[in-house]
């Protein structure tokens, strides 16, 4: 155990999957240097050598994951949870069980709360034909209390010209989720945990300069779960405490944090929120309270599909249009300023 001065509980290594503590279930961190599309969305390469419907290979720079053609996960059910999708370059296709409809990217996230349970698909459309395709994304599962595991699905696009940004000398803070001084972030789904005030939820984007220095604030719970995560550059310091490429660290949520670069940039994700402190049961998608609850999960599956699906595969896509947008399931249109 660290003694009592260290901010630092716990360090782990970060693999494509990070792990994660409550109300958190995980994240995963997707980076892909795709080569310029086909027509079809698909790369130009050839897909020769790749486990296509589960491919994970990082073969040459980027992976299909379950997509045959188009890069993605194509229609897969969920229950009980939430998918906070940042995708800090490239785009995603979203479509769903409900007949919603989204494309984002470029710094967007959308927050789909699956409640009593959706179906949808997430592919990595290439629209460039003409260069390159680069993706980075994180998806990160939230947990859903009792209460609120049999709400209806919905989602909620959080456009990046909503995302208020911190800038200080040699940093600088992308405020997903939470407060960071006066800067307060979209609203979440209303039946998130995040929703909850007591809840202390935060999801920052910390960029470090070379030879910055920065002051994480407390968090207003001493029982917040607070874990920084370094994805970008060959370490900092945590106090006095180092911090390794590619390793994440539990700390302490209700002191405050001087993080310090040295030579080379830094980038961190920090993520914190208050346990919601009830039983987890999981098993792939689907998220409950108790064993039971996964088997109903299941049956609930099984009998309607989650309302079917609309789509006429089960990997659609949006063509080849820049434009971001969504459409919900009420038909109501958003779409982010040009």
């Amino acid at each position: 155990m660290p003694d009592q001065q260290s901010p630092v509980l716990e360090r782990f290594s970060l693999g494509s999957q990070w792990p994660m503590f409550d109300p958190f279930l995980f994240c995963a961190h997707h980076v892909d240097a795709y080569p310029a599309g086909a027509e079809d969305l698909g790369p130009v390469e050839s897909l020769a050598g790749r486990s296509l419907g589960s491919d994970f290979s990082a073969l040459n720079g980027w992976s299909m994951y379950h997509g045959n053609r188009v890069p993605g996960f194509p229609q897969h059910p969920h229950r009980g949870f939430e998918t906070i999708s940042y995708v800090r370059d490239g785009l995603m296709d979203h479509a769903d069980s409900l007949g919603a409809t989204a494309r984002f990217g470029q710094g967007d996230v959308q927050w789909m709360t699956a409640g009593a349970g959706v179906q949808h698909s997430e592919m990595f459309p290439l629209i460039n034909t003409d260069g390159s395709n680069p993706l980075e994304m994180f998806q990160i599962w939230l947990n859903l209390p009792a209460a609120d595991k049999m709400v209806d699905p919905y989602f909620t696009m959080l456009w990046r010209h909503t995302i208020p940004t911190f800038d200080g000398e040699g940093v600088e803070v992308v405020v997903l989720a939470g407060e960071l001084q006066n800067l307060v972030a979209p609203k979440p789904p209303a039946n998130s945990w995040a929703s909850r005030h007591e809840s202390d939820i935060a999801i920052w984007h910390i960029k470090l300069s070379p030879g910055a220095r920065w002051t994480v604030p407390p968090a207003r719970d001493a029982a917040t779960n607070r874990a920084l995560y370094l994805f970008e550059g060959p370490g900092l310091m945590v106090g006095s405490e180092p911090l390794d490429a590619n390793q994440g660290a539990r700390v302490l949520a209700d002191v405050s944090l001087e993080l310090a670069t040295g030579d080379e940039r830094a980038e961190l994700l920090l993520i914190q929120g208050r346990p919601i402190g009830e039983p987890v049961a999981q098993y792939g998608p689907f998220v409950m309270n108790t064993e039971d609850e996964i088997h109903q999960a299941f049956a609930d599956y099984r009998a309607t599909q989650f309302g079917g699906w609309p789509w006429p595969d089960h990997e659609p896509n949006h063509g080849r249009v820049k434009t971001r947008f969504a459409v919900h399931a009420d038909g109501r249109s958003d779409e982010p300023p040009a």
